[in-house]
């Protein structure tokens, strides 16, 4: 099997950063240096540009610049998903988004790490675990999903989280190590100035 397959799997992996495909790494590169360059009203130039870059991209799909990645081939986009600025996704695994995602401004999704050891720290060996977010998930300003993490749907992650392990569906969770808080509930919906009461 080779690295490219390695990379695709849902399993976790450790690598030899030698063996990484540093190409395709380049023409990630290429094209996220493009889409932020981009002004806001290129809306169709940025669309292009996400569907080359992404593997899965929904019409859908809006990312503030700037935006960087890994690969891009390993982040798919599986309905409404909206990214804000500044957002890191390190995709050396899959990375799977589900609709109605809402990432706020300065996340990083890492799947990326290095070797525990230091000496193989030091010669390059790094590991790396896919990510899934699920449907109806807002990810809160500056959090941080690691590795090997899913994120149940209708989940809320609050602000500047570092989330180290899978959160259940349709909680509230923050902190670092990022915990359940509660349940979301009916209480949590929003009154819109000038509806109807009743």
């Amino acid at each position: 099997m080779d690295m490219l397959e390695i990379m695709k799997k849902k399993e976790a992996y450790c690598s030899d950063h030698r063996d990484m495909p540093g190409e395709l790494q380049k023409k990630a590169k290429m094209l996220c240096w493009r889409y932020n360059q981009t002004s806001p009203e290129e809306g169709d130039a940025r669309a292009e540009i996400l569907r080359e870059l992404l593997g899965t991209c929904n019409p859908l799909t809006f990312i503030e610049p700037s935006f960087r990645c890994d690969y891009g081939f390993n982040i798919h986009t599986h309905g409404l998903t909206v990214i804000n600025y500044n957002c890191v996704i390190l995709d050396t695994s899959p990375v799977h988004i589900g609709e109605n995602a809402f990432i706020a401004p300065g996340v990083c999704i890492a799947c990326s790490g290095h070797s525990k050891d230091a000496a193989q720290r030091a010669a390059g060996i790094g590991t790396s675990a896919p990510v899934t977010i699920g449907r109806d998930v807002w990810i809160g300003a500056n959090s941080t999903v690691c590795g090997g993490v899913s994120i149940g749907d209708g989940t809320i992650i609050g602000a500047g989280s570092v989330v180290t392990k899978d959160m259940p569906s349709g909680v509230i969770a923050a902190g670092n190590p990022c915990r359940v808080l509660r349940k979301v509930t009916e209480e949590d919906r929003c009154r819109i100035t000038g509806e109807e009461r009743g």
